[in-house]
């Protein structure tokens, strides 16, 4: 991470920029975007000159969220591989799918609203969001885990489906046997 001069963040000053990213997304989706930023400041347990050195404008901040949360998404996935199965590693990242979405979603307006200035807060996060579905299923495939007739962007599109459909708190029973039913549908039987 950098600051506008390009130089190298002291590590204390990652910690408090990740303090407030993590806050943010706690503050943003269960209490709204509207929510002021001394409370994100007060949850991340730094002061308002440490929020506003970081992110100026609210707007600054919902998209570092948004960057941020797309990149843990997508780091989620080599790591979950190193330590599960490939079946499982799949599974699990999918969980954090819906985490992930459910996040988005208490931000979308204030995403669209950026978006709507000419500012693109979305980026490369589709490529990368399927480049990570693309790296688990490739290691399922070569388990011999899951059908290979069902590509990224099938599954893709099936989580954002699930995503739509269940992505708030009160829905996320009924979006876990969903992503159980798509994913045991992808599933080679003997």
């Amino acid at each position: 991470m950098t600051d506008g001069a390009h130089r190298p963040l002291r590590a204390d000053a990652r910690r408090n920029r990740e303090k407030i990213l993590t806050a943010a997304v706690r503050v943003f989706t269960t209490q709204g975007l509207d929510t002021q930023m001394e409370r994100i400041a007060q949850e991340a347990g730094v002061g308002s000159a440490t929020l506003y050195r970081n992110f100026p404008t609210r707007e600054a901040l919902v998209e570092a969220v948004y960057r941020n949360e797309v990149a843990h998404l997508c780091d989620a996935a080599p790591a979950l591989l190193a330590r599960q199965s490939p079946a499982e590693a799949l599974r699990a990242w999918t969980r954090l799918f819906l985490d992930y979405v459910t996040a988005k979603y208490g931000m979308i307006d204030a995403l669209r609203a950026i978006a709507a200035t000419g500012d693109n807060p979305y980026g490369h996060s589709r490529e990368l969001i399927q480049a990570a579905i693309g790296s688990l299923m490739d290691a399922c495939a070569a388990a011999g885990a899951i059908r290979t007739d069902i590509g990224p962007t099938d599954l893709a599109a099936a989580l954002e489906g699930i995503a739509l459909t269940s992505a708030g708190a009160e829905h996320r029973q009924q979006a876990e046997r969903l992503l159980d039913l798509t994913l045991d549908g992808l599933t080679v039987r003997p």
